[in-house]
């Protein structure tokens, strides 16, 4: 095992399925203890929680509504009464409700940045403090390469993506002497429910425009997120990691 994680706790926003998925059980696999939120889907949530304690890890799930404050504070008491400390923060929770700017409603828009955005300084400011106390904490919050090279119709997605990079870059030079880092990763393409049907109407085309010519998985992304979480990582802070088989070497346009 590259990295080893035992002592460790985390927690993952977004955690039941795609991406998210796939963090807890790099995360769990390297031996912290693990902490999941999802919003609507109990039974993925509770099917990822059963698979993971049948293998002797430690891992739960917690519902919540990540875009409001008061849900994210429960959360977070819910796990340091349960583990007394939260090393680890993976902001992961993420919607898309791609429209053109003129088709876009508000509810559109501001349902994007809610729970992608607001979700990220909800979760960040419930455990900086604890960190602060331990003067130790990682913090990984996912952007996306829209966030530099955006599609048509994602105003509202790039714009979240966007204000999640100049987020942590703040906070990653606020906390650094309290050994907090703050970094961000930024998946391409990858193969989940959220992208299946760009996937599908344009799959060819986007294979050909990646150097690596595939499609990421979410492990791929998870990796990343590993590596960032784990001590080793502690002078890497208010970077943007893009995880895109090299996709932005040449841009999307």
């Amino acid at each position: 095992m590259l990295m080893n994680l035992s002592g460790r706790t985390a927690l993952v926003t977004g955690g039941s399925r795609g991406i998210g998925r796939a963090i807890v059980c790099s995360l769990a696999e390297a031996g912290a203890k693990v902490a999941f939120v999802y919003q609507s889907n109990r039974d993925a949530a509770d099917k990822l929680a059963t698979e993971q304690t049948a293998l002797g890890r430690d891992v739960i799930a917690l519902q919540a509504d990540v875009s409001k404050k008061d849900e994210a504070d429960a959360v977070v008491e819910q796990v340091l009464a349960k583990w007394e400390k939260i090393d680890i923060l993976v902001n992961n929770a993420g919607i898309i409700r791609d429209k053109p700017i003129l088709a876009m409603s508000s509810e559109d828009w501001q349902s994007v940045i809610d729970t992608n955005l607001t979700s990220v300084f909800n979760f960040c400011q419930a455990v900086v403090r604890p960190m602060m106390q331990a003067r130790y904490g990682r913090i990984i919050n996912m952007s996306s390469v829209s966030a530099d090279f955006s599609n048509p119709g994602q105003a509202n997605y790039a714009a979240s993506k966007a204000g999640i990079e100049g987020f942590s870059r703040c906070m990653a030079t606020e906390y650094a002497k309290r050994g907090i880092t703050v970094n961000c990763v930024a998946p391409g393409f990858i193969e989940t429910d959220m992208t299946v049907a760009v996937v599908n109407l344009a799959g060819d085309k986007i294979k050909n425009a990646i150097p690596v010519k595939r499609l990421g998985k979410p492990e791929d992304i998870s990796y990343a997120v590993l590596f960032l979480a784990a001590s080793e990582a502690s002078y890497i802070t208010g970077q943007v990691i893009k995880v895109d088989g090299g996709l932005t070497l040449g841009g999307m346009g």
